[in-house]
């Protein structure tokens, strides 16, 4: 094989590794607030205490169809803003869980210390009280990242 051959073959296999990493592109979820944001990963869940009944609140999203979904709530006492839809899932761990599947472009939210608003992902549990300002907006929304941005660890949790 001659050298410019060689070449061209080595050249044809390095583009042929490199782009993928610039079309591929990956969801991921950016969660903005006033001072800030950060990128995690396609699954996480919110906690708090909720104001009223004192007691945790939890909600797992997951991102499918470019999209957030709300997969799942789980709480150990009805009040106010208890789901009337959904489907219970029979656990032994105190909790009552519901299944929603509801779908969500953007999920908002207020941050409070009062209720320590957390952040849990697979790796990190984020206080979001302590990141962000007290009664600040915060949102979580879809975005598709390209690939190599993934694998350089542009995110947070």
């Amino acid at each position: 094989m001659s050298s410019k051959k060689y070449w061209q073959v080595v050249a044809i296999i390095i583009i042929a590794l490199v782009l993928p990493l610039f079309l591929i592109r990956k969801e991921i979820v950016l969660v903005k607030y006033e001072q800030g944001q950060f990128l995690i990963e396609d699954e996480f869940t919110i906690g708090w205490i909720h104001s009223v009944e004192k007691e945790p609140w939890f909600e797992i999203y997951t991102v499918h169809n470019n999209q957030l979904l709300l997969r799942e709530t789980y709480f150990k006492t009805f009040g106010a803003g208890t789901p009337s839809e959904g489907t219970i899932i029979e656990t032994d761990d105190g909790y009552v869980h519901f299944m929603l599947n509801k779908p969500f472009q953007e999920v908002n939210m207020v941050v409070s210390e009062n209720v320590k608003t957390t952040l849990y992902t697979k790796n990190e549990e984020i206080k979001l009280y302590e990141l962000a300002d007290n009664y600040s907006n915060l949102s979580f929304k879809v975005q598709k990242i390209p690939l190599w941005k993934y694998i350089r660890g542009e995110k947070y949790g």
